[in-house]
């Protein structure tokens, strides 16, 4: 079977996907809202909608000043639905993303291959000439744009923003080592401009920022480029992530095949790690020290399995939850050293899928409870007292229909409603009950 052959069938295949992309595009697009390219309109979305309590509210705002937060934004559906600055800091503050905008670079990157402009396959020597590294040839030419962009180069990470060929030695081959090494994820940079004939900047422009209305700058320093922008241009750019690479009817990132691979497992050295992207929900993840280990768990326990997220130094998050519907925006400092913070992404989840008030009345037994997230699409937790464990846990709808109960064997339950129409019900245990809100 002849090469065009396959050309032919990949093309096809590639084709299907992306009608297929364009129709869940569509029909998200028919839900999510997207603000105005220009100017600072952006609707919003009252927290009471969800029903989210006020005094969980300000214990998660009290918690983000605590951890030295300078901006934080939550979005519904496109809409915003918390928006709070800290300290100084205001909605036209400008700050670094750090290493959350390596998942910026991956985007680029996507929009060059599916411009023709290069491919994932090439070898890094192809677009920034031989001896880049410190490698002799056939090892420096075992080394791909993908092993640059999964963090598998096999080069030492020890001298972790380093680009000069003295830093880049040999640890181990090419795609059988994930280091977390900022020094060939850097050279991307270098990579792009050299395989498009654009700068850096002008094609960040003219690609992305254009066309999502995102303000922000590349700046360069000792080889590593760095993104600034305020914290509703990470929103924005989260949105787009959140809509399958689309701003609205407008295509972002065109290649489906890539925007896939890039927001799953990319390799099998660390489960947790797309292109230049983190995933939660995975058995296991490789942290970024030298050298590096590997933990068993995902990264964000407290967090939706679904979440994707740019993480960067000090705590900068543009953290994304397709099943809720929702994009989180975190700007700030950190205590911690860790070059992307997993505690503090996962304590501020933990407190979002816990923003109901605990509402109810007492049983006889002298126990209440607690759901969440409410409202849901999927399913939801019932957090009880032990004294609680035993009785029967009814679900009903609107016009008292028994849908689902369950015996309450421990104090902590999950309730599947997927299957549920949309639309309020009411939970009860003993003489307590909440209203659940499914969507």
């Amino acid at each position: 079977m002849g090469s065009s052959h396959f050309d032919s069938l990949y093309l096809t295949m590639r084709h299907l996907l992306l009608i297929g992309l364009f129709c869940l595009s569509l029909s998200s697009k028919a839900q999510t809202y997207f603000p105005p390219l220009t100017g600072t309109t952006w609707d919003t979305l009252a927290p009471s909608s969800l029903g989210w309590c006020q005094d969980s509210i300000n214990s998660l705002y009290q918690f983000l000043d605590d951890a030295e937060s300078k901006s934080f934004i939550v979005l519904k559906d496109g809409k915003i639905v918390l928006e709070k600055y800290f300290g100084t800091y205001t909605a036209d503050s400008t700050s670094s993303w750090n290493s959350a905008a390596k998942s910026l670079r991956a985007v680029l990157i996507g929009i060059a291959q599916d411009e023709g402009s290069l491919s994932l396959q090439d070898k890094t020597s192809d677009h920034i000439g031989t001896g880049w590294t410190s490698l002799p040839p056939s090892q420096e030419d075992s080394i791909t744009v993908w092993h640059q962009l999964t963090m598998t180069s096999g080069l030492d990470e020890s001298n972790f923003a380093c680009v000069t060929p003295s830093c880049l030695n040999y640890v181990a081959d090419a795609g059988t080592r994930w280091a977390y090494h900022n020094g060939p994820y850097s050279l991307l940079k270098n990579v792009l401009e050299n395989a498009t004939g654009e700068t850096f900047n002008g094609f960040t422009n003219t690609r992305v920022e254009d066309k999502i209305g995102m303000d922000g700058i590349w700046l360069t320093f000792l080889g590593n480029s760095f993104y600034f922008s305020n914290a509703r241009g990470m929103a924005r750019f989260g949105l787009m992530i959140y809509n399958n690479g689309f701003w609205g009817t407008t295509p972002v990132l065109d290649d489906p095949v890539f925007f896939n691979d890039m927001l799953n497992s990319s390799q099998s050295l660390n489960p947790a790690y797309g292109y230049l992207w983190w995933l939660n929900g995975k058995s296991s993840f490789v942290d970024t020290n030298s050298p590096p280990g590997s933990w068993p768990g995902s990264i964000a326990p407290n967090a939706p399995s679904d979440v994707v997220v740019a993480a960067g130094l000090n705590g900068q998050y543009i953290s994304i939850s397709p099943s809720n519907g929702m994009v989180m925006i975190r700007q700030g400092n950190s205590s911690s050293s860790a070059l992307a913070e997993f505690g503090l992404h996962d304590g501020i989840w933990k407190r979002l899928l816990n923003m109901t008030c605990p509402v109810g009345v007492p049983t006889d037994h002298g126990s209440q409870f607690t759901i969440y997230p409410n409202p849901t699409n999927e399913h939801f937790k019932i957090e009880t007292s032990q004294e609680a464990v035993g009785q029967e846990a009814k679900l009903f709808n609107i016009a008292g229909e028994l849908v689902w109960n369950k015996t309450i064997e421990q104090a902590s339950t999950q309730v599947n409603v997927s299957q549920l129409s949309p639309g309020i019900y009411i939970l009860k245990i003993g003489a307590t009950q909440q209203k659940v809100m499914v969507q």
